[in-house]
């Protein structure tokens, strides 16, 4: 439809504005991490955010042109914040279920895990010491769901739930919960230098690792096509050599290049 000359130059600068606008949305990602999830993504001496998946984050946003803003973000509160678009992407060592594909998207896995139990190394040795006793988990995590549906297998006496690995620590040591259930990863590194605790039993669960974005998500499909070159060019691989000290298994989700998740 044609219009006056004062309407098309109207019309034309309101489509310029508009991408102007976007691309400016674009050159930064808002990024939700719960800080504190040892080794993914903490904070250092400095003060300063680090972490694998910081380090990821950070690679993705290179190859995309982009800068990055990271939001420190209880770990339940990152689905809420990424389906709302208050973030972009949502990272935490953030495992892929069909459940949570109902309401949101991922990008292809990066790390293959499985839950564990860490206990003072003079507490229980293993899941079945844990009868009569405290577990404590985060807040909607695996983890959490995992103990919810064994608490009557296990009989624990009580489930108390954290925002965060740090808290968890704290009530450990100090006698408030008897073991914690959470990822292995991040507890085998938290404990390296801990000799008061122990990680005294892996519980196989096949979890995987993803960024999160809000469901069908342009931005998810462009950053798992980014995450097939780090695959490929080994930056993965170097990043989990960087902070976990040894090379990734072959065949594993952090090397092998993979489709996005799917509901079946």
């Amino acid at each position: 439809m044609r219009g006056n000359g004062l309407q098309t130059t109207a019309l034309v600068l309101a489509l310029l504005a508009g991408t102007a606008l976007t691309a400016t949305a674009q050159e930064t990602l808002t990024v939700g991490a719960n800080i504190g999830n040892v080794p993914w993504e903490f904070q250092d001496e400095t003060g300063e955010f680090v972490g694998f998946e910081i380090d990821l984050v950070a690679a993705v946003a290179e190859r995309m042109g982009a800068a990055v803003e990271t939001v420190n973000i209880p770990f339940n509160g990152l689905f809420s914040a990424v389906q709302s678009g208050r973030i972009d992407i949502a990272t935490s060592s953030i495992t892929i279920t069909d459940e949570r594909l109902e309401s949101v998207s991922f990008a292809q896995p990066y790390y293959d895990s499985d839950q564990s139990l860490t206990a003072l190394a003079e507490g229980p040795a293993s899941l079945a010491e844990m009868e009569g006793r405290v577990v404590g988990v985060d807040t909607g995590s695996t983890g959490d769901m995992w103990a919810t549906e064994q608490a009557e297998t296990y009989g624990f006496a009580d489930i108390r739930r954290y925002e965060g690995l740090a808290p968890a620590m704290l009530d450990l040591q100090a006698g408030r919960i008897d073991g914690y259930v959470s990822d292995i990863p991040a507890l085998q590194y938290y404990v390296r230098d801990k000799p008061q605790l122990a990680v005294v039993e892996r519980i196989p669960t096949g979890e995987k690792y993803s960024m999160m974005f809000a469901k069908d998500a342009e931005l998810a499909t462009t950053v798992n096509a980014v995450l097939d070159d780090l695959k490929t060019e080994g930056v993965l691989a170097d990043l989990h050599e960087k902070w976990f000290g040894v090379a990734p298994d072959e065949g594993s989700s952090t090397v092998t290049v993979l489709p996005m998740p799917a509901l079946d």
